[in-house]
């Protein structure tokens, strides 16, 4: 068809697992368990024009090569691993013009018996899960996204939602305390990669978020509302991990709601809720430094 252009093309292998051992000698190991999935652009369309295959890197060589790549690399970071897969494909093949790699890593951590770290014996602690995508372009520098996401966290007083604009549909009331749940989904891009530890900046940026949604320990920190915790908390990353040039957060607003016991001749004072995930309030915003005109 002659009036007619393509805009993108890619292909690739999804979901690709694996699960990386670290032998460090005698009974200590360590672990890394993958969810990668692989995209490539070619120079080349005539496998779409034309059904002409001979250019093709196959999605299962894509696999085997993800394999490959754990077992003569080895896996130190989701972030580390996405960039050696790119340099192998652009290296091994002038054909490709673009590598896009997304990893997702299982939340392990290394078990405590007795109240030491167990050498070989892990267990799945889900408070968040660790993402990465990773794009290089031939000619161009790699491109990397970090990020967490499924990071569940509450907290039961401290939070208000007072002020807002009302209408002849507004129901809600306003509260000068309540119960704050959120599920974080936080994705940021690094300016630089020169000397960076992707596990310390992952972790200062979970901390970061975790810090401003509770606030001191002892006496927590009132949240006015949740568009104003999660500025504050993209704010303080920035402010902490220079490398980081701009960074997206959401976090939707969790109903807990107050069961009504009065039917029963109970005073429910906010001590019994009902959790309702759906429909929930959903709050994003992304942020980056602003960058300086050069006259």
């Amino acid at each position: 068809m002659a009036d007619v252009e393509f805009t993108n093309t890619e292909y690739g292998k999804n979901w690709v697992r694996l699960l990386h051992i670290r032998r460090l000698g005698g009974k200590h190991q360590d672990i890394r368990e993958l969810e990668v999935s692989t995209s490539l652009t070619l120079s080349s369309k005539k496998d779409y024009l034309h059904g002409d295959n001979s250019d093709i890197i196959a999605t299962d060589t894509q696999k085997n090569t993800v394999y490959a790549l754990a077992k003569t690399k080895g896996v130190t970071t989701p972030e580390q691993f996405g960039l050696d897969l790119c340099h192998h494909f652009l290296s091994s093949f002038s054909h490709i013009t673009r590598v896009k790699v997304d990893i997702t890593m299982a939340p392990w951590r290394r078990m405590k018996i007795g109240g030491k770290d167990h050498a070989h014996a892990f267990i799945m602690t889900p408070d968040a899960v660790r993402f990465c995508h990773v794009e290089q372009a031939r000619q161009g520098a790699p491109v990397v996204h970090a990020g967490l996401k499924d990071m569940k966290i509450l907290k039961t007083t401290q939070s208000g939602f007072s002020g807002f604009l009302r209408d002849r549909y507004t129901s809600l009331p306003e509260v000068q305390d309540r119960c704050l749940e959120t599920v974080v989904h936080s994705r940021w891009k690094y300016s630089t990669l020169q000397g960076l530890d992707f596990d310390a900046v992952w972790n200062i940026a979970k901390s970061t978020i975790l810090e401003e949604f509770a606030g001191p320990a002892a006496a927590g920190m009132f949240s006015a509302s949740v568009q104003k915790t999660l500025y504050d908390a993209e704010c303080e990353i920035l402010g902490r991990v220079p490398q980081i040039s701009e960074i997206e957060m959401t976090m939707p607003n969790v109903h807990n709601f107050t069961v009504d016991m009065s039917k029963f001749g109970l005073e429910n004072k906010d001590e019994v809720l009902m959790p309702v995930d759906k429909p929930s309030g959903n709050i994003h915003a992304a942020i980056r430094r602003k960058t300086t005109a050069k006259l």
